[in-house]
């Protein structure tokens, strides 16, 4: 479901060009060699010989060994399959066939092996989103009990784990760590900076609305600067407040899984994710999911989801350009950079690394290509709670089924770990824009270059990230789940469906797949129904699922105090 976005770095392009020495036979010179092409890097070139050493001094009972990994098709991956599989290879005599696909190929293949028992893959780049799936079934490598005892020698003595930014979203409920990190990206609000700074549009933005024009707060603020945007010619050209998409597509339903109910404020308070009821409107009790209507206590079809529908499909209506409800994804995530976009709710920063955001000349880069843009916290709805998550994070995670065992296991261990290495992590940030280590944020080479990505390493860095999350532990079987999702929400858009019908549809199915699991541990067990205005009068109006509420007042902040927060 992810475009792939070309872009190979000088050294890269060496690299290919370069022949490598026969697999296994390079020694300390195919060391030596990578260490000096892994630049920029958060190590030294000292600290990348010895940790690409003690790859090659590992590898060596399985020299000889094929692994074949899978990841989803996004430039971080391509990277992998194209550089890092060479150098794996060269140093170690492990070879990787390491596959990219769609993820809508990819989260079926994994769930045919772990159901089926079939071997198509020795590892998998996987969604986190899985987690809750992964625990349940106990069809993959228990990570911490790996590296504690069978895969020890296996396991990179500098991995350095407390150094990963979001470790929590690969875990069980007992912190045991099922899958590791190895891309991740966030949903952010982005603005044209250039736009909102002009003190003339901001003169007639305080004349019609009677306050700031700034980075929204909340949804009130974003839905008055969408408006304004879209009825307000910039310098003579017609332009747009909101982007978004709406075509039918499985990509319809990521965009709410991921996780528009969130920012509405559907849920509970807790990170990352909320309990008793969680994003996706299920609640769970004692680890055992019980339903997502409301009549089982859930959230699905409540208030505050029915509120997130209905505003979405009237700012796509009202204030996005006319093209959208035929676009996808794929094709919506680039659309910013065509510059007559004003602001976007939900930009994945993975497509920031589109060099259309950054090449001089672009409508939304300034002459030497720097961005006119920026990114800021999503703007929540008039349902969420301080103590919520506010978006969302797509977390590629390196999966290992249990069926793969010995040295197939050992090897695929060992490949993951190298592409999350920190000899490599700041170099294939570079190049797709995905981080996962702590020390590749925080390194001097970004600090140097932070005005090039608009205020996403200020974001990485700010205490501010932890709201952004996966679809976690409490959604048991995301594979099957999600698959209701786009269908009732696409008949909601066409109009066949009330934004109301459409969530009471999406509940209704959900329990009825979650009635119907019967997993390893932590099986779903459906609660006895009550009435649903039961649970909504007869708790806080801070607990799901939610009463109706009655809107706030828009509030904006001035994005250069916004970052002054976030350095404090």
């Amino acid at each position: 479901m992810r475009k792939r976005i070309t872009c190979i770095c000088v050294a890269c392009a060496l690299v290919l060009l370069q022949p490598l020495e026969s697999p296994g036979r390079g020694g300390d010179e195919a060391v030596r060699k990578w260490a000096f092409i892994f630049e920029p890097s958060v190590l030294s070139h000292k600290e990348r010989v010895r940790e690409l050493s003690w790859f090659q001094e590992a590898s060596r009972p399985l020299k000889g060994v094929l692994v074949r990994s899978v990841a989803e098709n996004i430039e971080t991956h391509y990277w992998e399959s194209r550089v890092l599989a060479k150098a794996f290879e060269d140093i170690t005599g492990i070879v990787v066939i390491h596959e990219i696909i769609p993820e809508g190929y990819l989260v079926p293949r994994i769930t045919e092996q772990i159901e089926q028992g079939k071997l198509l893959h020795d590892i998998y780049v996987n969604d986190a989103d899985l987690i809750g799936y992964h625990l349940r079934t106990r069809a993959v490598v228990d990570l911490t009990e790996y590296m504690n005892g069978e895969g020890r020698a296996f396991t990179n003595p500098y991995l350095d784990l407390k150094d990963f930014l979001n470790l929590e979203f690969g875990q069980d409920y007992d912190g045991h760590q099922l899958q590791l990190p190895d891309q991740q990206f966030a949903n952010l609000y982005w603005f044209r900076y250039d736009w909102f700074s002009r003190p003339d549009i901001k003169a007639q933005f305080k004349k019609r609305y009677g306050y700031e024009l700034g980075v929204p707060v909340n949804w009130a603020a974003y839905e008055d600067i969408a408006e304004f945007f879209t009825t307000t010619k910039i310098d003579g050209r017609k332009v747009y407040g909101h982007l978004d998409y709406g075509k039918p597509s499985p990509s319809l339903g990521w965009r709410f899984t991921d996780a528009w109910l969130s920012l509405a404020g559907v849920g509970d308070k807790g990170l990352p994710n909320g309990l008793p009821v969680d994003e996706w409107g299920i609640r769970v009790e004692n680890r055992i999911p019980v339903g997502s209507s409301v009549t089982h206590g859930g959230e699905m079809n409540g208030p505050a989801a029915v509120y997130a529908l209905t505003k979405y499909i009237e700012w796509m209506r009202n204030y996005a350009p006319p093209e959208a409800l035929s676009w996808e994804w794929h094709d919506a995530g680039p659309q910013c950079a065509r510059g007559d976009i004003a602001q976007h709710i939900f930009q994945y920063i993975t497509w920031l690394s589109d060099m259309r955001f950054h090449t001089p000349g672009s409508p939304v880069c300034d002459k030497f290509g720097k961005p006119l843009w920026r990114v800021a916290p999503t703007p929540h709805g008039d349902y969420w709670d301080e103590g919520m998550k506010l978006g969302y994070q797509d977390a590629g995670c390196w999966t290992i089924p249990a069926n793969i065992t010995g040295r197939q296991r050992a090897a695929a261990w060992l490949w993951a770990q190298f592409c999350v290495s920190k000899t490599v992590d700041l170099k294939k940030f570079v190049i797709g824009g995905t981080p996962v280590r702590k020390s590749t944020i925080f390194s001097d080479y970004l600090t140097r270059r932070m005005d090039d990505y608009g205020g996403i390493i200020e974001f990485y860095r700010s205490p501010e990230e932890v709201k952004w999350t996966g679809s976690g532990r409490n959604v048991p079987h995301y594979p099957r789940l999600s698959v209701v999702w786009w269908k009732n929400i696409a008949r909601a858009i066409t109009g066949e469906l009330t934004p109301q019908q459409a969530m009471d549809a999406i509940a209704r199915d959900q329990d009825a797949i979650m009635g119907g699991l019967r997993m390893a541990r932590y099986s779903p067990v459906l609660s006895p129904e009550k009435p649903a205005e039961a649970w909504l009068s007869n708790h806080p109006a801070d607990v799901s699922p939610k009463p109706p509420r009655r809107g706030g007042k828009p509030v904006t902040v001035p994005y250069e105090e916004l970052i002054r927060q976030w350095k404090r």
